[in-house]
């Protein structure tokens, strides 16, 4: 079952990739129905078919390259699915080697919600909230199968130092943090908002002039949400938003590293802080570049993996202090 866990993390790791491609490459309505592809379970079908599959969407002229990047992230998606399923089936069948139970069954419920949020995302035209909600719910699927290979991992770090628990409450707060930039930027994203500035730290001209808080964070009506439906001083209020974020979340979390690194004595723990620091970098780094070089499709992707990358740091560093005996 371990072994499963980990395959299963791995290909959580490749939607979430796949997932962040497919948007980047604005492929989320690639196909314009949901489970199929104009109509159609495999791409091929639909390739063959194209006129007949154009007279049930004639809005959404067929393009192959949109419908490949769509279909892939939908069959990887599915596939994670089907290994949760087996997750839960072996969790039962294994139940009197006291395997856990409560989150394989917590991570089928979540899966199956995220298949939902990406029916939506499509039935509902890329509205912003679904689409966000689609990305945290690919984070929070990654999260939990990390945290259940962890609890299947004779986890103990020995030392009896009692006095590292106070840190764990720090880390937990420091993954709120983190999640909610996370969702930040998804929101960010999911408004076509991440080059609504283009200098650096701030935005160009008057642009304390054209902030608009509760318009960036409302929903505006509108039939089709692709390519964004707020006007420029919303969507530059978004961008501001996750910048103002991004400094919050890097200044908590090199505090904590920081602090936890100084008052540890397990070379674990010293060695997490080091990689918290070192993902936290980069994805400062990765962050600038996207304004920098104007959202580069391999910068951006690897701006959503690193996140997952710095989260699964966080959960194993606030898992660790709590572990400690």
């Amino acid at each position: 079952m371990k072994k499963l866990v980990l395959v299963s993390i791995l290909l959580a790791m490749v939607v979430i990739i796949l997932g962040a491609y497919t948007r980047l490459t604005d492929a989320g309505l690639g196909c314009p129905d949901w489970p199929g592809c104009y109509g159609h379970l495999s791409l091929a079908d639909t390739a063959k078919h194209i006129e007949t599959s154009q007279q049930h969407f004639p809005e959404r002229p067929f393009e192959a390259h949109k419908a490949r990047n769509e279909m892939v992230h939908r069959y990887f998606a599915s596939g994670l699915g089907f290994l949760i399923l087996v997750i839960f089936i072996t969790s039962i069948w294994q139940r009197s080697y006291h395997r856990p139970l409560k989150l394989p069954f917590f991570l089928l419920c979540l899966v199956c919600f995220q298949g939902a949020l990406g029916m939506w995302t499509v039935t509902l035209n890329l509205l912003p909230v679904v689409v966000m909600g689609h990305l945290l719910g690919g984070f929070s699927v990654l999260s939990c199968l990390f945290l259940l290979y962890l609890r299947l991992t004779p986890y103990r770090i020995p030392g009896g130092d009692h006095r590292m628990r106070h840190f764990g409450k720090y880390t937990i707060v420091g993954l709120g943090v983190l999640t909610f930039q996370i969702a930040l930027g998804g929101w960010t994203s999911a408004n076509y908002a991440a080059l609504a500035c283009t200098e650096l730290p701030l935005c160009e001209g008057d642009w304390y002039g054209s902030l608009d808080f509760a318009g960036a964070f409302s929903v505006p009506h509108a039939e089709n949400y692709e390519f964004g439906a707020h006007d420029y001083g919303q969507r530059m209020t978004m961008h501001i938003v996750h910048r103002l974020g991004a400094v919050v979340t890097f200044v908590y979390l090199s505090w904590l590293a920081l602090g936890l690194y100084k008052a540890a004595t397990a070379k674990l723990i010293k060695r997490l802080c080091i990689m918290l620091m070192l993902v936290l970098g980069l994805q400062v780094i990765l962050g600038v570049s996207n304004v920098v070089f104007s959202l580069p499709i391999a910068v951006a992707v690897m701006h959503n993996f690193v996140a997952a990358c710095l989260l699964l740091v966080l959960i194993t560093l606030s898992y660790t202090l709590y572990r400690k005996t």
